[in-house]
């Protein structure tokens, strides 16, 4: 299935993401659910939640056998974490 699944993903949904400068990446397959994150200019963005339901869910559903639900899994990347750190340690002398 994770095959079949990464070409519906490359066929179908990547292409459309790379127009945008983003990417995906599948984290896990369990029980019919595809967990996965955004990546490039997508991940983080306000209409994400939007791109996963009526583009990604919609697309694995229709074309991956087996395949019931996508979640976006959001994270928060080392580099925005060591800005929010250094924004932190400017504010309080550290």
């Amino acid at each position: 299935m994770y095959e079949e699944l990464e070409a519906v993903l490359d066929e179908h949904v990547r292409p459309l993401l790379w127009g945008d400068g983003g990417d995906m990446e599948v984290l896990e397959v369990e029980d019919g659910v595809v967990r996965f994150k955004l990546k490039g200019r997508c991940a983080g963005c306000p209409a994400a939640d939007l791109t996963t339901e009526a583009l990604i869910q919609s697309e694995l559903v229709e074309r991956v056998p087996g395949i019931r639900k996508a979640v976006l899994v959001q994270d928060i990347s080392d580099e925005l974490l060591d800005q929010a750190r250094a924004i932190i340690r400017s504010h309080h002398g550290g």
